[in-house]
């Protein structure tokens, strides 16, 4: 959430030795951006390929939802690529990677051992929709090696 979103991402930042940056409404991404959710509003990409915030659907609890920005990207996005869902509460997501998934992309979920809270990753596990599930360790770099080899 937004209180959240500015220590998560300096953190995510010192961790990743790369800045993260708070998307603003409207930016595109680029190659190379690490970006972050900073409102309490649900994220989507629209057919321009900019970030915006909505709060729109009302009717989904989980702000912002991870299922609503896995489905505008797969509405949206020109090409297949790489999407992982990591440790969380709840079922969001899930259906989300399982669209993406349909539409091409390799989809990754995070393993019951190395998450805090295996709910989100285990529903993408159970309906399908994650490719592999992996350790947290062995996520970046299976990400780098399916991205080096298109």
């Amino acid at each position: 959430d937004s209180s959240f979103a500015a220590g998560l991402g300096s953190w995510l930042g010192e961790q990743a030795g790369r800045p993260v940056r708070l998307i603003a409404d409207g930016i595109r991404p680029e190659p190379g951006m690490i970006l972050l959710s900073g409102t309490d509003d649900h994220l989507s990409l629209d057919p321009d390929g900019r970030l915006r915030y909505t709060a729109e659907p009302m009717t989904v609890c989980y702000r912002p939802s991870v299922d609503v920005f896995f489905n505008s990207v797969a509405k949206v996005w020109p090409r297949p690529g790489v999407a992982a869902l990591l440790a969380g509460m709840g079922r969001d997501g899930a259906e989300g990677l399982k669209k993406l998934r349909r539409k091409g992309w390799r989809t990754i979920a995070q393993d019951q051992a190395t998450s805090v809270v295996w709910g989100m990753p285990r529903a993408a596990a159970e309906i399908g929709a994650a490719e592999l599930v992996l350790p947290l360790p062995h996520i970046a770099e299976t990400i780098a090696g399916w991205t080096r080899s298109r």
